[in-house]
């Protein structure tokens, strides 16, 4: 469920209508709701009251805006970072240090000294050697990490390969039959807390029959190492619970997956640990645009919108899908091709797609759009960064500015030895 929303034949965003929104800070814009992502954080919380002890940490890959942050941090979620930036986002929103989660395969030694320094709750390590650097730098602090040992199943989870984080192919994590022995070399090493084990095997999972296997394979491993020894006290289980984003797609619930979760852990005795990202910011938020012609095709007509894939990257990266919605539709339809104005054939969004009709000077929004939307937009073509806008109830707010090329062109220099001589 989500607060977007026909009022009146107008899509409005909770008590905001889109257009007031378009009129005010142009398009393309990034409209996100409030109300959904505090749903999405409660749903999902309450989807997980069977599992025992949990810790909930918002990824913020999905969705960085501060404001986004600030929603979660309200919401009692920690927070799952991959750089150094991400965890000076979550800072800034006031999520405390001791409830933040570093993974990530490639996190640099002064990525790590900061985030020992600023107390870190936990260290997902990738490879034993992260293990040893990160045990130095604390002891050499007079410091303890807390950390876990991030270990790769070998479970295909049916989603898109580039997405794909737990076959023995991916870069993520160490193979789970080496786990024991890289477990046992690095929890005796001064400065550093091995607490347990962590896994994700992908994001926008629509089974749950993989994320079954994976964690039937952790728990294998967990009461191996409590054979041999070592305190168990965690286990991160990640994120990747995926969202609808067609019309009539039915996945897993939040709830469904928490009766899962708490089957597959029922005899584990540990914390248990999850980064849930796309499921709670995919559908509280839209891209916002607007159709600048109607060209006609060979085939099928192409509505050209003023976002591109600079703006929405998932098509083009992943061939994925978003709804397309006129904001004040009709009720009549066309059959057309979706696409940018950026100078490549891979800006396009929908090809031959049954749509809203919709002319020049039309708004219409991409929906389900709030995850892996703006966080990944760039300024190819030297366009603008596209902007971002919370709503809350009958209010919104610029939430991030629209960067002009002008902006971005003044930050950029020619050496002197290229400036020509008098």
């Amino acid at each position: 469920m989500d607060h977007f929303s026909l009022v009146d034949g107008a899509m409005h965003c909770e008590g905001v209508p889109l257009s007031v929104i378009a009129e005010a800070v142009g398009t393309p814009v990034y409209v996100y709701s409030t109300a959904t992502l505090k749903r999405h954080a409660r749903v999902f919380r309450e989807g997980l009251a069977g599992a025992g002890d949990v810790h909930l940490a918002y990824a913020i890959k999905a969705n960085p805006n501060l404001a986004v942050l600030r929603v979660m941090a309200d919401a009692g979620y920690g927070a799952d970072v991959v750089s150094g930036g991400e965890l000076a986002r979550a800072l800034a929103a006031g999520i405390p240090a001791s409830d933040v989660v570093f993974s990530g395969v490639g996190k640099t030694v002064a990525e790590l000294t900061t985030a020992l320094e600023a107390g870190l709750g936990q260290f997902n390590l990738e490879l034993e050697e992260e293990g040893v650097v990160l045990a130095g730098l604390a002891a050499a602090r007079g410091l303890v990490a807390n950390a876990t040992l991030r270990v790769n199943p070998d479970v295909d989870a049916g989603t898109h390969a580039k997405i794909s984080t737990g076959k023995r192919e991916n870069k993520f994590g160490v193979p789970i039959d080496q786990a024991p022995a890289i477990f046992g070399r690095l929890a005796g090493l001064p400065g550093l807390a091995l607490r347990g084990v962590a896994i994700h095997i992908g994001s926008q999972l629509s089974d749950l029959a993989p994320l079954e296997a994976a964690y039937r394979r952790v728990g294998e491993l967990v009461a191996e190492l409590r054979g041999l020894g070592f305190p168990i006290e965690r286990v991160d289980l990640g994120g990747g619970l995926g969202v609808p984003y067609r019309d009539g797609d039915v996945l897993p619930s939040p709830a469904e997956y928490g009766a899962m979760v708490a089957r597959a852990t029922k005899d584990w005795g540990v914390r248990l640990m999850f980064e849930p990202g796309r499921v709670i910011a995919g559908n509280a938020g839209v891209l916002l645009t607007k159709v600048i012609w109607v060209k006609p095709g060979a085939i099928n007509p192409y509505v050209i919108v003023d976002a591109a894939m600079n703006d929405l990257m998932r098509p083009a990266m992943y061939d994925a899908w978003h709804d397309f919605k006129a904001v004040h539709p009709t009720g009549e339809r066309m059959i057309a091709n979706i696409a940018g104005p950026v100078c490549e054939s891979g800006d396009t969004f929908a090809m031959g797609r049954d749509i809203d009709a919709v002319k020049s000077g039309d708004l219409a929004i991409f929906r389900t759009a709030g995850a892996y939307g703006a966080t990944m937009a760039s300024t190819y073509n030297s366009r603008a960064l596209v902007p971002e806008v919370l709503v809350d109830g009958d209010r919104f707010a610029v939430v991030a500015d629209r960067i002009l090329p002008e902006t971005i062109l003044a930050a950029e220099r020619i050496p002197e030895w290229l400036t020509p001589g008098d």
